[in-house]
């Protein structure tokens, strides 16, 4: 278990740092190399925990702290440590055992002692200190106060609900592709490999435990791909039949790009900026047995590799906060700034440009995000429509898009997503 605390707490420093939390960890499985899978999992598992609830760990240390630590190593352990002692299964007493063997290896002398005592004394004074934590908003709920603030402002019935939603381990939902069967036959297929699921449309299986997908009958073969329910909708409102030119141009790692496919014969072009995410689309498509043209390049550049092809419909699942995406992304919550949502919308409002060029008189074009913060939604949307005079906003298939304007708010079932479908008239 020291093994994995020490990983975790070298990964918890380095995303309070600035950095991406599945890049620190992939970097620092390749450096340690020797770990067992299961040092691996664990410490996946306690980095993902302590940030999913870092406001509210930091808040119990800092009432456990005489002054403050000046090695942060062991200020990140302490928070390892907590998040474990409040959430994992695992025996108190060796939570703090390890802990102490993991601190042993700092080259200060005083680490040992002083992680034995701030977690012992954490344990007999539990209750007084976590009734103190949660009086705090952002301890409580363990999201940035101006996150908070934000959510109250713009969601007043439901923002406790969203930053509930957002601390939940997210589910493992599949997208049973149609060309091989649908909910019901592939849920039959699951339950004779001893796996337990149930359908949350024709296309779409909730597993009731995630598990890997070597493990899903037909993977390799392409009869089913990982994707959340709530990304799932993004195919079918693009409205996509045989015979169309499709664009997806914000398409890395290819998810929706494969749904497309799997719905209609249509001629693809997928477009990203980065190339090494490219090959992950590729290899996506391989696995389906679908093909696209895919092309490296930016989405608010298009002149840069447009081929002069005006497109039936266009994908713009944008770059976005990812603020609706925050439970399998818990590292989100603490890179984003406030002034990135405005960055982020002025970027989205250049390729809505760009891209609006490249579609066809009559064609559709479906902007997506992962936020659910409104100036990257549908005041983004208010704002090209004012621009743009051949634009107009077409209603929604989905019902519960139809309910809630185009926004999809996190939920148990799906992470949060927001959709307007475009049509050039």
């Amino acid at each position: 278990m020291q093994v994995a605390q020490q990983l975790a707490a070298q990964a918890v420093g380095q995303v309070l740092d600035g950095r991406n939390l599945s890049v620190v960890l992939e970097e620092l499985y390749r450096k340690n190399s020797k770990i067992t899978q299961q040092q691996r999992a664990a410490s996946q598992d306690f980095a993902y925990g302590t940030l999913r609830y870092y406001a509210r760990l930091e808040t119990l240390l800092q009432q456990l702290l005489q002054k403050p630590l000046t090695d942060a190593s062991i200020h990140h352990l302490l928070l390892v440590g907590l998040y474990q002692l409040c959430y994992d299964q695992a025996a108190s007493h060796t939570v703090v055992n390890q802990a102490v063997l993991a601190a042993s290896r700092s080259k200060n002398s005083w680490a040992k002692g002083l992680v034995n005592a701030v977690l012992r004394n954490f344990l007999r004074q539990r209750e007084s200190l976590e009734q103190k934590a949660d009086q705090h908003e952002y301890a409580r709920y363990s999201y940035p106060q101006w996150w908070i603030d934000k959510l109250k402002q713009q969601y007043p019935d439901a923002w406790q609900a969203m930053l509930e939603a957002g601390n939940q381990h997210p589910p493992m939902t599949l997208r049973i592709n149609r060309r091989h069967g649908d909910s019901a036959s592939y849920i039959a297929a699951l339950q004779e490999a001893g796996l337990e699921a149930h359908a949350l449309d024709k296309q779409a299986v909730m597993l009731e435990r995630p598990c890997g997908v070597s493990r899903l009958p037909g993977f390799e073969q392409g009869h089913a791909s990982v994707q959340d329910w709530g990304a799932q909708f993004a195919a079918f409102e693009l409205d996509v039949a045989d015979g169309m030119q499709v664009l997806d141009a914000c398409c890395a790692p290819g998810g929706k790009t494969g749904h497309v496919l799997e719905l209609a014969d249509v001629s693809m072009t997928a477009v990203d900026h980065d190339g090494l995410r490219l090959d992950r689309v590729s290899q996506n498509l391989e696995r389906l047995q679908l093909q696209a043209t895919l092309l490296e390049g930016d989405a608010a550049d298009p002149q840069s590799w447009w081929n002069e092809i005006y497109y039936d419909r266009i994908l713009a699942d944008v770059p976005c906060t990812a603020s609706g995406i925050v439970r399998r992304h818990v590292d989100i919550k603490w890179l984003r700034r406030p002034e990135d949502i405005a960055a982020f919308a002025s970027q989205q409002a250049v390729i809505l440009q760009g891209l609006w060029r490249l579609l066809a008189k009559g064609g559709k074009l479906l902007y997506v995000t992962c936020s659910v913060f409104h100036e990257e939604n549908q005041q983004q949307i208010d704002q090209f429509l004012q621009q743009q005079a051949d634009a107009r906003q077409l209603p929604l298939a989905h019902a519960t898009l139809q309910l809630n304007q185009g926004q999809l708010l996190p939920g148990k079932d799906h992470d949060g997503f927001f959709y307007a479908l475009l049509q050039k008239v």
